[in-house]
């Protein structure tokens, strides 16, 4: 299971990081597309585009930082919950647009990969089915990082991610994956092979006679007595279509330039502004003066727009342009470039520079240089008029620098640090430390029984009789404790062997005496022949009420009335999953025992009990148990030195059965447990007693 979880966690995460990137690097892309599904249902008139534009920032950061989480096995049960939220919303789109087909690209990946609706919805489906699986069993997913330091992931995926596509808004996209990219040659890309594959399609006709309408293909054309009303021509096998089949340019009198300006021998500039309505006009004096520019040098200068003639007049009256407008497709000049206006170069028809409007090419007299008859030099000498030098294996290097090689480092800082770290308690368990193994296994080993409010004083009887008979029959490998209510007490004190079973009551007032009704303090316990008082239970705490400085004062008067104490600890299963579990158990200790002196902290045992677990059937694993144990056993070391942390009894508490005692006491510094419904069948807690014997 583990294998597969983690299977599914990578093939989720790594499609989550592609698709998620993809998109947001090119957010005006994703809002396009973002745009089309509005407008098949009929609602793209009503949604503001800062709206889609803010979606589409939103919906590429969420999958991209989702997918590094996963990868990371950051916050494993949020995370592959909120996956599969989002797969679940994904597939139900995409299973819309295969049924009614609105749109054919469902833009998953930008324009990097195009899938059609059923490769999209069966990618989905799968993908769905992973984020289930990981959601069933997320903490089977291995960490890379260490929940201290994951803060650190979070937060540099959430910026690394929006910072790249508020750069990308502001230049262009770092990758761009459309015809039009720099290198590719538009007149090229609009050309058939002579070899590919025609369309095919089929030509029906409608013909009348006599007030009879019938339909006809060529093959049955009919007689001249037929009179033709209507021709239908249906596509019946898709042909080979090439990547640019959308490009055309006409002038405003109508005639297409498209071949003149691609076939052109040197330097077109292209101005491209889909809509010029909704055009930035901060940086008009910079296309003037590259307008100028292109004049001085004989470049022609041609603004692309499939804008009306009355924004095309607003736009000249604003900036003053005097450049030539021609006609495009809208569709087209947004796939063309990710900017209003953006600038192309094209050099014999081949692209080979793309700017944003806020990066435009510096060509104004005082920028370029002159040669010696004080004229501008030629793009051919300018660093402009060539292509640009940052290849795309350079850009994947930067995201390498800026981005993996970080979480790289981080990662292998800190499982060295997890490595270091396990060694050095391997060697803490070495031969060389032998004398602290010794040590630790002279702590006492108890199994403890609480009772709870079950079983009436015949019952009870009856249940400590059969126990202290198995027992004494069949000795156990540790201390064995059972903590009753108070009125068990004193009947069961008469016959239990205190040499084997030790009686304990479980609570005890915080008043050494007087008017208090109903109260039964640590005088009264120990007067019975009890040895044992359990003092901080989840449930003492969660539904009477009870504060540090209340079981502080019952500590001290269950010590003052020699009771050895039982402390309870733990966290509730929203302190778990926010990593709080150390905060806590540290400040409940802080708060009732740590006032202890030396000598009298090494009476108490301490019983570790995971709110969560507690008959709740769940348990935490062994590692889980362990790895908090071992915590709690360095802070006690920190509060009264290792000696002291060594001889301290620290029990485990929460839905321990003869099933899983074993494997929980086999690890070292979980020394038994403090165990509840189970405690309450002799079988059963004698399988739990035995576990001290495997």
């Amino acid at each position: 299971m583990k294998w597969a979880v983690n299977i599914c966690r990578f093939l989720v995460a790594l499609t989550f990081i592609f698709s998620g990137y993809v998109k947001a690097i090119d957010p005006l892309g994703t809002q396009y597309k973002i745009e089309d599904y509005l407008e098949a249902v009929s609602l793209v008139q009503y949604v503001p585009s800062f709206v889609t534009l803010g979606a589409s920032i939103l919906l590429s950061a969420t999958e991209f930082c989702l997918g590094i989480f996963l990868l990371f096995a950051i916050h494993r049960r949020t995370t592959s919950k909120l996956t599969v939220v989002f797969m679940a919303v994904m597939t139900l789109i995409t299973l819309w647009l295969w049924l009614a087909n609105p749109i054919t690209d469902c833009g998953c990946f930008g324009d990097a990969i195009h899938l059609t609706n059923g490769e999209t919805l069966l990618k989905n489906v799968v993908l769905l089915a992973c984020a289930l699986v990981i959601a069933r069993w997320p903490l089977l997913m291995m960490r890379f990082i260490s929940r201290t330091n994951q803060w650190i992931v979070v937060n540099f995926t959430i910026i690394f991610i929006l910072i790249s596509s508020i750069w990308s808004l502001w230049t262009l996209p770092q990758f761009d994956f459309r015809p039009y990219h720099v290198g590719a040659n538009i007149k090229e890309g609009m050309e058939f092979p002579e070899d590919a594959e025609q369309p095919v399609f089929e030509t029906t006709f409608i013909m009348e006679k006599n007030g009879e309408r019938r339909e006809f293909s060529l093959s049955d054309y009919p007689d001249s007595t037929w009179t033709f009303v209507e021709q239908k021509s249906i596509m019946v096998k898709q042909g080979y279509v090439p990547p640019i089949h959308d490009f055309s340019i006409q002038t405003a009198e109508g005639d297409d330039i498209t071949d003149d300006v691609l076939s052109r021998e040197g330097y077109t500039f292209l101005l491209v502004s889909p809509q010029l309505r909704f055009a930035s006009d901060t940086n008009f004096g910079d296309i003037d003066q590259i307008y100028e520019y292109a004049q001085e040098h004989g470049y022609p200068f041609i603004c692309l727009t499939a804008s009306p003639q009355e924004s095309i007049d607003r736009w000249r009256d604003i900036t003053g342009a005097e450049y030539q407008f021609c006609v495009t497709d809208e569709t087209t000049l947004k796939t063309v470039i990710r900017s209003n206006p953006g600038l192309l170069l094209l050099r014999d028809g081949t692209v080979i520079r793309k700017w944003s409007h806020n990066r435009l090419p510096k060509l104004g007299d005082e920028y370029v240089k002159k040669d010696k008859t004080g004229k501008s030099l030629p793009l051919e000498q300018l660093d402009e008029g060539k292509m640009p030098t940052d290849s795309v294996p350079g850009k994947i290097a930067t995201i390498l620098t800026w981005f993996v090689l970080p979480l790289l480092f981080l990662t292998l800082a800190d499982r060295l640090f997890a490595w270091t770290k396990w060694l050095r308690k391997k060697k803490h368990q070495s031969s060389i430390y032998k004398h602290l193994i010794q040590k630790s296994k002279m702590r006492k080993k108890i199994v403890a029984g609480n009772w709870k409010m079950n079983m009436n004083l015949q019952d009870g009887i009856a249940l400590a009789k059969e126990l202290n008979e198995t027992l004494k029959a069949d000795k156990p490998n540790c201390g064995v404790v059972i903590c009753t209510p108070f009125i068990h007490l004193a009947s069961i004190a008469e016959f239990l062997d205190q040499d084997i079973i030790g009686l304990g009551a479980e609570n005890c007032a915080d008043k050494e005496k007087g008017a208090f009704t109903g109260e039964v303090s640590a005088e009264m316990i120990k007067s019975t022949g009890a040895q044992y008082v359990i003092l901080g239970h989840s449930e003492r705490r969660e539904y009477y009420k009870e504060t540090p400085e209340i079981l502080k004062e019952k500590v001290l008067l269950a010590q003052k009335n020699d009771l050895k104490v039982i402390f309870c600890i733990g966290e509730s299963l929203e302190e778990r999953e926010a990593g709080k579990q150390n905060e806590v158990v540290k400040a409940e200790l802080e708060g009732s025992v740590f006032n202890l002196s030396e000598e009298d902290f090494r009476k108490i045992v301490i019983a570790y009990e995971p709110i969560w677990a507690i008959g709740t059937g769940k348990t935490a694993t062994a590692e889980q148990a362990e790895e908090i144990h071992a915590y709690i056993r360095s802070i006690i070391a920190e509060k009264y030195g290792q000696a002291v942390a060594d001889d301290t009894t620290i029990l485990y508490g929460g839905s321990c059965k003869a099933s899983n005692a074993p494997e929980l006491f086999a690890k070292p510094d979980i020394d038994g447990g403090l165990i509840g419904g189970a405690s309450l069948k002799a079988a059963d807690f004698k399988g739990i007693i035995d576990a001290w014997k495997k």
